[in-house]
């Protein structure tokens, strides 16, 4: 078995794209028009995606603009090669496009993993993790 994506529902298609691509380095892989469902769908991921690579699915259902993020959902996980200097690259591009980091770097309570939080213009939460040999 394989993780294939994660779905997320969004309410502006083009600026969760522009905040998966532009401020987390993602490659937009695919898109899908289905007016006749009345949904559109962009495939966002790094390397290409499937099969290396999970990818995220943004929803787009038309007339939809926010959804309520519920108490189930946690986050996304993302491994960055050093979290301090990846917070300070995405801070001003995240801000331009809704997003914001919401943890600033520092270790994990009683740990020595580095992590930060930073939140997409929907107000889903991506963790970053730090990895050095990324």
């Amino acid at each position: 078995m394989r993780l294939l994506h994660t779905m997320l529902r969004v309410g502006h298609l083009q600026r969760s794209i522009d905040f998966y691509t532009q401020v987390l380095g993602m490659d937009l892989l695919r898109t899908t028009q289905r007016p006749e469902q009345q949904y559109d769908l962009a495939f966002v991921g790094y390397a290409g995606g499937n099969p290396g690579q999970a990818e995220i699915e943004l929803t787009y259902n038309y007339g939809v603009d926010h959804y309520e993020l519920g108490t189930a959902y946690g986050h996304i996980a993302i491994g960055v090669p050093d979290v301090a200097a990846t917070c300070a690259t995405l801070r001003d591009k995240a801000a331009a496009l809704g997003g914001a980091i919401t943890r600033e770097p520092g270790p994990v309570k009683g740990g020595s993993t580095v992590i930060a939080f930073i939140t997409d213009p929907d107000g889903y939460k991506i963790e970053l993790i730090e990895r050095r040999n990324l």
